[in-house]
Parts: C-alpha cells; sequence; structure tokens
C-alpha cells in the first residue's frame, strides 16, 4: 500500500464487510481507509519530489493505482450486498468471489441468484469454491415474551347505567350531525349593557302579567335580526340545492334531568317581545314535566342554546339537523371594556375605560350552506341588535 507524505493523511473508520464473512480474517485494509489531501503551499515542501507537479508518467501510475483499487472487494463491495446475503443464509467471501458486476464485484442481483437457485436442502450451503462458515443458528420459533393479562375493572368497581331512550336519541343525533355536516364556529363578544338595562326596566310589568321575563327572549329577537340580515342561515342543505325557509321556526334547548330537549317557538318573527316570553316560559315548563307533544320538538328551522347557564363562557355548539346552524350565548360576566366616542351610553366623551357586562357569542354553522364571511355578518346582525337594543 502506497503511503502518503507525512502531515496529509487523514485517517476514517469504514466497514469492510470481508471482515466478518472471511476465515483468513482481516482483510488488506485492514478497516481503515487512507485518504490523502492536498499538501498545504509553502517553501519547505517546493523542493519535495512528492510535491513535485504531476507530469504525464505520474498520471498515469495514478490510473493504474485507480484500477487496482477498483478490483480491491473491501473498497467495491456494497454494505447492502452483505446485509442480503447474511439475511438469506448466503455466505460468500468478498475478498474471493468473482460476481457479475462492474470488475467482478457482486451485486445484489448475485446473491438473489444464488438463493433462488439452490435446493431448499442447501439453504445455508456457500457459493461453491468458496470457504463455508457456518452461520449461527436462528430458531424458526419467534421468541415470544408473556407478559401479564391486564384484567377488565371489577364490575363492582363500576356502574353499568343502561341508556334511557332521550340520551340513545340524542346519542345518535350528535354523531349523526357530526358526520353529516362541516360544522364551524365562529365567535365575537356582545355589549349586554341596552338588554340588562331593558330587562330591568320591563321585567315588574311582565311579572304583573305572569310572565318571567329571562334574557331568552331577547336573543331569540337578535336571531331574527340576524336571519333578515342573512336569510341563507334559515336553511337546510340538500345534496342538489339549498332549502331556504321563509318562516322562522326558533329552537330552544331546555336541559331536563335526563338530557336536553329543544322544543321550538314557530314563526318567532311575529311575536314581540312579551309573545317570545310567554312561549319560552310555556315550553321550559312542559319540557320539564315531561308534557311536551312530538310535534313541539320538530320543525325548526334554527337553534338557541344557552350554554351560559352552567357559567360557560363559550362553547362549539353542534348543528341540530338538518338545520344549517346554531347560536350558542355564553354566561355574562362584568367586564372592563374601552368605550370609543360615540358610545350610545357615553357619546359625548373621548375613548374611556368602563365596566359591563358582556358574553361571548358562538355561531356554529354549516360550511356548506355558509361561508366564513356569511356566518360573521350574521353575528354581527346579532351582536348589533343587542347592543343597540331599543325596546
Amino acid at each position: 500500500m502506497t503511503v502518503p507524505p507525512p502531515g496529509i493523511v487523514r485517517r476514517s473508520r469504514i466497514f469492510c464487510p470481508a471482515w466478518d464473512l472471511s476465515e483468513s480474517g482481516p482483510c488488506a485494509c485492514q478497516g481503515m481507509l487512507r485518504r490523502a489531501r492536498r499538501p498545504r503551499f509553502s517553501d519547505n515542501n517546493l523542493d519535495d519530489p512528492r510535491t513535485a507537479p504531476v507530469t504525464r508518467s505520474h498520471a498515469t501510475a495514478r490510473a493504474a493505482r485507480r484500477r487496482a483499487n477498483f478490483a480491491n472487494p473491501c473498497i467495491l463491495h456494497l454494505y447492502a450486498v452483505s446485509r442480503l446475503a447474511a439475511e438469506l443464509q448466503v455466505q460468500v467471501d468478498l475478498t474471493q468471489a468473482a460476481g457479475t458486476g462492474e470488475g467482478g464485484r457482486i451485486t445484489r442481483k448475485d446473491v438473489q441468484t444464488f438463493a433462488a437457485a439452490r435446493p431448499a436442502s442447501q439453504s445455508g450451503a456457500p457459493m461453491p469454491g468458496r470457504p463455508h462458515v457456518e452461520a449461527p443458528a436462528v430458531s424458526a420459533e419467534p421468541q415470544i415474551v408473556e407478559r401479564p393479562a391486564l384484567s377488565p375493572p371489577a364490575l363492582s368497581e363500576s356502574d353499568i347505567v343502561p341508556l334511557t331512550a332521550l340520551r340513545r336519541s340524542i346519542a345518535a343525533h350528535m354523531v349523526l350531525s357530526a358526520q353529516t355536516a362541516a360544522q364551524a364556529t365562529t365567535v365575537m363578544e356582545a355589549d349586554m349593557t341596552a338588554v340588562v338595562l331593558a330587562r330591568e326596566r320591563l321585567r315588574a310589568e311582565f311579572i304583573r302579567q305572569g310572565v318571567r321575563l329571562t334574557f331568552t327572549p331577547f336573543f331569540v329577537q337578535a336571531i331574527v335580526a340576524g336571519l333578515r340580515a342573512v336569510p341563507e342561515a334559515n336553511s337546510a342543505f340538500r345534496d342538489d340545492a339549498l332549502v331556504i325557509h321563509k318562516r322562522v321556526h326558533v329552537g330552544v334547548a331546555v336541559a331536563v334531568p335526563d338530557g336536553l330537549i329543544v322544543p321550538v317557538i314557530r314563526d318567532a318573527d311575529e311575536k314581540n317581545l312579551l309573545g317570545l316570553a310567554r312561549a319560552v316560559n310555556d315550553l321550559a315548563d312542559r319540557s320539564r314535566n315531561g308534557r311536551l307533544t312530538p310535534e313541539e320538538v320538530q320543525g325548526g328551522t334554527f337553534t338557541l342554546t344557552n350554554h351560559g347557564v352552567g357559567g360557560s363562557l363559550f362553547a362549539t355548539p353542534i348543528i341540530v339537523q338538518p338545520q344549517a346552524d346554531i347560536l350558542g350565548v355564553g354566561a355574562i360576566h362584568k367586564r372592563p371594556v374601552v368605550l370609543s366616542r360615540g358610545d350610545a351610553l357615553l357619546p359625548d366623551a373621548a375613548d374611556a375605560i368602563a365596566i359591563r357586562p358582556m358574553a361571548y357569542l358562538s355561531f356554529t354553522f354549516d360550511h356548506r350552506v355558509l361561508d366564513g364571511q356569511g356566518a360573521d355578518r350574521f353575528l354581527a346582525a346579532v351582536k348589533r341588535f343587542i347592543e343597540d337594543y331599543q325596546g
């Protein structure tokens, strides 16, 4: 092996397959590859014959060395060939074998050809004319490590509660809705000051007429205003058409002990605040008493859910099929907000920080029916009605 000049040799570890598969031990390369680097130019090596300019004779000698290296199986052999030979139990001495590859190199195809041609009884035999190396015995049976089985919890530690008819119906409908519509949710924050003041002003009069005035009728009125601004929100999706309803039937979600019921306020757009409050009270009471008729929970075109009664700030409600959307109202909390010039309650002052009752409005819509722009236009109309309430 030619030894490069001192100070310009770098050794790098390489993998030599012949080391493992040859009976004669390590090959001539000894598992090392010497790579010469170009010496740095200096006055000390100008006269060194080893750093003299390359002549034609030098080029011829280098070409001869390249051809010699080309026949070296340690240099030409690919690791993938050695790995394939080991997998197929073909014993190959890379220092002696001659393959069909360029310069006699053994290729993957050579190994596969021999493995396919040999009899099954010779699955561990070496190539003809090559020393045989016994492969380590491999068990035909895979080694299975037993692990302790995980026993299910004892029935005494769990309660099995059969589903009620209502819970089974809710579960089936929620899964159907999630699998049917391309649902998305947009959220806005509304200043509830005007509605809160109106409710305080009207509550006593409504009580004298036997009606409890909650926030729900105000939100139903706001929904009607939003549907007038975006009629497509009051619709249902069909495979080949969009069915836009002319009448507005708003379903109002009511929590009952074993689930949720959504009775429908029919023709909500034709009722005033008192009429809506009466309808909400009546449907809510009969929902909790189990006295609703099947017709009163069907035919809705839009749904309102007031999840804020439990303290929730905002949520992503699921659409009631076959409707196209649903509005969720979060809890009303007092928060510091910035009031801009021209605010209805602060018309002449500059920007100021004030404490206002605020609520998040979550609008889940079917993206097959509405795009984000249309959904935001609807929710903005609802927000505007609430903040500018004049009732």
